[in-house]
């Protein structure tokens, strides 16, 4: 059995946290031997140990423009002590052969396995277009021989990092994978969330479920609601999701707009939801209007396992995803207009709505199940 030091960047239950809470959930046990660090407590952490997987809490250093502030500089260096100091404890229980840093967001997982010569893999969940001396400086250190292996969760997330390199072979594309979900949602279950939660009825409800952010698309969004709500009335927008501490200026320039548009009633925003599988059932049309390029888009696959046409943009993960014409619409990112058009189309047609979320729930069991992406894990800890 293979002992594995998994180190990973926060303790939320958003994309790359899911993506290492299945992988370890499903996991051959018998063969690999998982044990966590993370920088905080949280639900992943609680959802982990329900697993019987053992979860640590220290710095994970993670890299950031403000970090090389003289202050900030020196709680680097307090934090790499505390990190090393339960990195070295947890390697002497656990003598690990594998160190695995799951998104380039954290450090100290690299630096630790080469210091100690122990092969590192690198999951790398991010396209980081800009400031360029960061994309820079995350492609010398992906290039390091101390990188034993990279996994990239998309072609676009590989095509991105890899044109800084000429012939590598030490990495794969794998995409992430979730679990197929039972039938085991009822009726009354949904209709409870679409009158308690979303506040509706007989409305059609169009969501975006995904961290609050500039570049996630809510504004966008919200700027084709405004003008299909002067047209339908039967339309209610849903946010799903929360955003940082450092952020809530965003949320406020969101509620902001809402009142702007007078549309306080057709839109409401829901923190963070444990129950997504659930929230996904009650949307009627799911919309993914990233304006910068998503290295997967998970949530896209978690619409369709729920038999939802989405509406995503055409660039990054997303259109490794979503099916033009098939499974919904790529449209061109930050174009209100097709956003509008596309959304328009189908909250006329509800039989377009059925077909298209029907082909997509055929299209992520086939191709994004849990058991495909551990199995291509698996074999990459196994060499």
């Amino acid at each position: 059995m293979k002992n594995i030091l998994f180190v990973h960047q926060s303790a939320e239950l958003y994309g790359s946290d899911k993506t290492l809470l299945l992988l370890l959930k499903h996991i051959n046990k018998q063969k690999f031997y998982p044990v966590v660090v993370l920088p905080n407590d949280g639900p992943l952490k609680i959802e982990l140990e329900k697993e019987n997987i053992e979860v640590f809490i220290a710095p994970v250093i993670k890299l950031h423009r403000k970090m090389f502030t003289p202050t900030n500089l020196l709680l680097l260096l307090n934090h790499l002590r505390q990190g090393f100091s339960t990195l070295n404890r947890l390697h002497k229980k656990y003598r690990f052969e594998i160190v695995y840093s799951n998104t380039l967001a954290v450090l100290i997982g690299f630096i630790f396995a080469r210091i100690k010569g122990i092969k590192h893999v690198w999951h790398v969940h991010e396209i980081i277009e800009s400031p360029k001396v960061v994309s820079k400086l995350f492609s010398f250190l992906i290039n390091r021989k101390s990188n034993f292996f990279t996994i990239y969760n998309s072609k676009a997330t590989a095509t991105f990092w890899e044109s800084f390199f000429t012939e590598r072979k030490n990495y794969s594309v794998i995409s992430n994978g979730l679990e197929i979900q039972s039938n085991d949602i009822t009726t009354d279950e949904i209709e409870l969330v679409r009158k308690n939660l979303f506040e509706v009825e007989e409305e059609i409800v169009v969501g975006l479920v995904g961290r609050i952010n500039r570049w996630k698309g809510q504004f966008v969004l919200l700027e084709a609601f405004h003008y299909l709500a002067q047209k339908h009335s039967n339309l209610k927008l849903i946010f799903v999701g929360s955003t940082t501490d450092n952020q809530q200026n965003i949320l406020k320039e969101l509620n902001t707009k809402i009142q702007k548009y007078q549309i306080e009633k057709k839109v409401k925003i829901i923190p963070f939801q444990s129950n997504i599988n659930t929230i996904w059932k009650a949307i009627d049309i799911a919309i993914v209007p990233s304006t910068e390029p998503e290295p997967f888009g998970l949530v896209a696959v978690e619409a369709m396992l729920a038999s939802k046409p989405v509406v995503a943009s055409n660039h990054g993960g997303l259109t490794e995803i979503v099916e033009q014409l098939q499974t919904g619409f790529l449209i061109e990112p930050n174009n209100i207009q097709e956003l509008t058009n596309a959304i328009e189309k189908l909250i006329n047609d509800e039989k377009l709505r059925l077909e298209m979320g029907q082909k997509g729930y055929t299209r992520a069991v086939e191709e994004f199940s849990i058991q495909k992406h551990v199995s291509k894990i698996e074999k990459v800890l196994a060499d």
